[in-house]
């Protein structure tokens, strides 16, 4: 069988590294898992597609390796589970987890057997006193983990090390547990650190607001609105002169603004490059793009850009030169009238003097905000007990909360409903830790697509969330959305705009002006494009609204902080646009991947960030919890 495994391995085009280790291995599966030689070389290539695919990890041409025979072994596995449980659905594979709850006689907590109907009650912010015990000892947060169960994440060893951090404070080390701090520093940031103003840029859409009735014309408007304002600003700049027609045959280098286009289904590539100008200048049509002359670019389907170049045929216009950032000198915050900001600084902005310096604390965390094999908000839990010793000024929280995609609530294996999750497991914690840290504490919630419990659109209206008491100090943000603390401008957008330019960008050895690192480069490219969501098409899984999308998506001030929640890794980066001339100003921002609070069943990351300033001078630190 050995001989027959190696023939159909050759068959298929793969070498043996480690020959008879590997062949040995392979007959071992056979025999294990019922499998004949041509049926375990199958299994071995969806295997090695799967991780071809992969960003993560490589392997090395068509050579199969002795150390991937673990991983193939986990791939072989699941494929018998998912097998065995296609053939018989009712059937419950049981755990060690399972074990353990029964001689802990947990299934009074976990009843996935009979699933109740949701009810239409709503739980009251207050419903319940604030936990006096907290006081005591500063690590109970109302959680309805039940004190005999031991979680994989309640069971971990590591806790709140540092992963990564720019500009670290004295204190910090990287890979160093963070000390709890004493009485006495407590003391010390409470009197220091005062509240912070807050003050909202661009559209604020309404909870209740009418969407998904978006029209041909509405998409037109959008991505014709979004060329012509990069139009004007390239015409305003005054930097390349009059801008010409790309589908008009030309002998002379002309200039000319377009979005980028992709001819048919698939990925760019230096064939299937299209420029589609503005309605004004060419009736919307498009023409092909010969990148060949460039040595450097990085481009993306819905890249607005202007182009150098010329078309001797009027069918391909061959490019010299691409225009890739738009000009800076834009006046700040143009949508929103001064009337209207007047109003909002007057009922957000506080009379505290201490807030006008450009400083200012927060701690910056993306869902899930618990693990997949429960619903006890443990990492939550964990976080607000850091976030209640460091004492931000700002603590931004990021969706999901209740995750669509968790394996509970997926399959509908809760008594509860969303509503009574979100606002039992998440806002009763948020309200303990703002009433226990005073007025001076502010929180930020930005909702998410996954949320189970919103409104599944994009852009998104904040959480409709009513409690008097806590007006100015539980804020509820769009998604995306802008707003501005102690004068320094934050962006917050939770759908994965990273991950979506990642898989659709085209790049060749990348100039000075854009970053070589591609995490910088996915983060300059909404920088430059002044657009939360670049991307068109968009992904398949982001229900994008065109009626809602100018006044949401698009931004005309740059951020100090733009925070990208992705579930690519984490990273802090200071990113810089602009200054390619002596007329024009550079302009740098902190961009934040803050990475997931919880991973499967494990802990995650956030960050904590003390920007004081201006970006360079920013102190941040990637935790893992």
């Amino acid at each position: 069988m050995e001989e027959e495994i190696k023939a159909e391995f050759s068959n298929s085009g793969f070498s043996l590294n480690e020959e008879e280790e590997i062949l040995r291995k392979c007959l071992t599966f056979c025999i294990n898992y019922s499998l004949s030689p041509s049926d375990l070389v199958s299994s071995w290539e969806v295997y090695y597609l799967n991780r071809r695919v992969s960003a993560i990890v490589q392997l090395n041409e068509s050579t199969v390796h002795n150390a991937e025979m673990d991983g193939f072994l986990l791939h072989l596995q699941n494929e018998v589970k998912e097998s065995i449980i296609n053939e018989e659905p009712n059937l419950h594979v049981y755990s060690s987890k399972d074990v353990d709850m029964m001689f802990n006689d947990g299934d009074r907590y976990v009843k996935e057997e009979t699933i109740g109907t949701p009810t239409n009650k709503i739980y009251p912010l207050s419903s319940e006193p604030f936990d006096s015990g907290y006081q005591q000892s500063g690590s109970a947060y109302s959680a309805s983990k039940p004190s005999d169960i031991v979680t994989p994440f309640g069971d971990r060893k590591e806790k709140f090390a540092v992963k990564f951090s720019i500009n670290p404070l004295s204190t910090e080390e990287n890979g160093k547990e963070l000390e709890p701090d004493s009485e006495d520093d407590f003391l010390k940031k409470v009197e220091s650190r005062g509240r912070c103003s807050m003050i909202f840029h661009g559209a604020k859409l309404d909870p209740n607001c009418r969407y998904m009735y978006d029209r041909i014309e509405d998409r037109f408007n959008a991505l014709e609105g979004r060329i012509k304002r990069y139009s004007l600003a390239l015409i305003a700049s005054g930097v390349h002169g009059e801008l010409m027609d790309p589908a008009v045959a030309s002998q002379k280098s002309i200039v000319s603004v377009g979005m980028i286009c992709c001819d048919g289904e698939g990925h760019l590539n230096d064939k299937s490059i299209l420029l589609q100008s503005s309605n004004e200048y060419s009736g919307g049509q498009r023409v092909r793009l010969d990148l060949q002359r460039l040595s450097q670019f990085s481009l993306f389907p819905g890249q607005v850009i202007g182009i150098e170049g010329n078309n001797p045929s009027g069918h391909c216009l061959i490019a010299s030169n691409i225009i890739d950032s738009n000009p800076l000198s834009v006046p700040a915050d143009v949508n929103l009238p001064s009337a209207k900001r007047q109003a909002l600084e007057k009922e957000d902005q506080l009379s505290d003097p201490s807030s006008s310096d450009k400083e200012l604390s927060v701690i910056i965390a993306a869902g899930p905000f618990t693990t997949t094999d429960n619903l006890f908000f443990e990492p939550l839990t964990e976080l607000l007990s850091y976030a209640s010793r460091k004492i931000p000024q700002l603590l931004i929280l990021l969706g999901p909360f209740v995750d669509s995609e968790h394996p509970d609530i997926r399959r509908g294996a809760t008594e509860r409903s969303f509503n009574e999750i979100f606002h039992l497991e998440i806002l009763m914690k948020i309200r303990d830790y703002v009433e226990y840290l005073g007025d001076n504490v502010r929180v930020v919630l930005v909702p998410s697509i996954r949320d189970a419990n919103h409104d599944f659109v994009f852009p998104q209206p904040g959480f409709d969330i009513r409690s008097s008491d806590l007006n100015h100090q539980i804020t509820n943000l769009t998604n995306p959305g802008i707003f501005e603390a102690n004068q320094v401008k934050v962006g917050c957008c939770t759908v994965d705009i990273l991950k979506h330019l990642c898989g659709e960008e085209m790049s060749k050895n990348p100039s000075d002006g854009i970053p070589s690192d591609r995490m910088s480069r996915l983060a300059y490219h909404v920088l430059s494009q002044q657009s939360f969501y670049p991307l068109y098409p968009p992904a398949e899984d982001v229900p994008l609204d065109f009626s809602l999308a100018p006044d949401t998506l698009n931004f005309s001030l740059i951020p100090d902080i733009l925070i990208l929640p992705s579930d690519m890794k984490y990273f802090v980066k200071i990113v810089s646009l602009g200054g390619r001339n002596e007329s024009e100003e550079q302009v740098k921002c902190i961009c934040i991947n803050p990475g997931r609070l919880a991973k499967g069943e494990g802990a995650g990351t956030f960050v904590e960030l003390h920007y004081n300033g201006n970006p360079d001078t920013a102190s941040a630190s990637v935790i893992g919890i």
